[in-house]
């Protein structure tokens, strides 16, 4: 089955070429330094690793881990500089099928077919390679959706999709294990950001080339009625005493593992030696 057209990625490849040149992405850079840490509390050197995100220039060259510095490949879903892999995200032929890391830094929120692309990053590694992917989470952006809702209720009384979805923690774990993957986690970093004014955070998005990625998106631009209506919900919504205003970031990191028979496995039913009704017995009788 074919899956739906969500993503516009002709236009997400154009969002992030046109983005200001020395732009600051706060959301990779965050991602990034968190990838630091969760590598270095893993207990060994990765000999192919590829680490692969919509904007393959602003992705790190080397890792660490408790065992020591590694080197990545370097690959781009959208854009790629001279020499980094450039990739269809919707098909993914990588390469190699022998990574023992692939590391995926916001890739999630730009694939239509989400499943299809685990599944396609677990087929090119070894057993016992590592995936680690970073996704924006459900939550993320919740206050600008919900006052683009409120402003466009109001002036036209229909609503239109203007804010990109995003994946649901609660469907982390699920996703990784429909590809395949063993010992599934996924865990989120919450994080607010506080802008001066909701139009701040408007330009910011479209600054950082993270402006409304989706094919089914309104024809026409948004009017300037509309921007002044969404501004004043949002302040309403989310504003501070201090006049400033409240954005929900959310980063999700889902790790899991090419099956591999020396990983533990879940017992199988009926095979535990002692039996629950003996040992909940005398509290039972008590």
């Amino acid at each position: 089955m074919t899956a739906p057209i969500v993503f516009d990625h002709d236009l997400i490849v154009r969002h992030l070429q046109r983005r200001q040149a020395g732009a600051e992405d706060f959301v990779t850079s965050l991602a990034l330094y968190d990838l630091q840490d969760r590598l270095l509390a893993v207990t060994r050197r990765f000999e192919q690793a590829l680490i692969m995100g919509p904007d393959a220039t602003v992705l790190p060259e080397r890792g660490e881990t408790h065992d020591g510095v590694f080197s990545f490949e370097r690959a781009g879903t959208a854009i790629a500089a001279p020499g980094q892999l450039l990739l269809d995200p919707e098909d993914l032929a990588l390469p190699r099928s022998d990574y023992d890391l692939i590391v995926s830094i916001f890739d999630l929120q730009i694939v239509n077919d989400v499943p299809g692309f685990l599944a396609r990053l677990r087929r090119h590694l070894r057993p016992d390679g590592l995936l680690l992917a970073a996704a924006i989470g459900g939550n993320t952006l919740t206050e600008l959706r919900q006052a683009f809702l409120t402003a466009d209720v109001s002036r036209s009384g229909g609503a239109y999709a203007r804010v990109a979805p995003f994946i649901e923690i609660k469907d982390a774990g699920a996703l990784l294990q429909r590809a395949g993957f063993a010992l599934p986690v996924a865990d989120v970093e919450n994080h607010v950001v506080r802008y001066a004014h909701p139009l701040s955070l408007m330009q910011d998005l479209k600054r950082l080339g993270a402006s409304n990625p989706l094919a089914d998106r309104p024809e026409r631009m948004a009017t300037a009625s509309l921007l002044a209506g969404a501004a004043e919900a949002y302040k309403d919504l989310a504003g501070d005493p201090d006049g400033r205003i409240r954005a929900t970031l959310e980063i999700i990191w889902m790790s899991g593992w090419a099956p591999h028979e020396s990983q533990q496995k879940p017992l199988a039913p009926g095979s535990a030696k002692v039996s629950m009704t003996r040992i909940l017995g005398d509290k039972a009788g008590s």
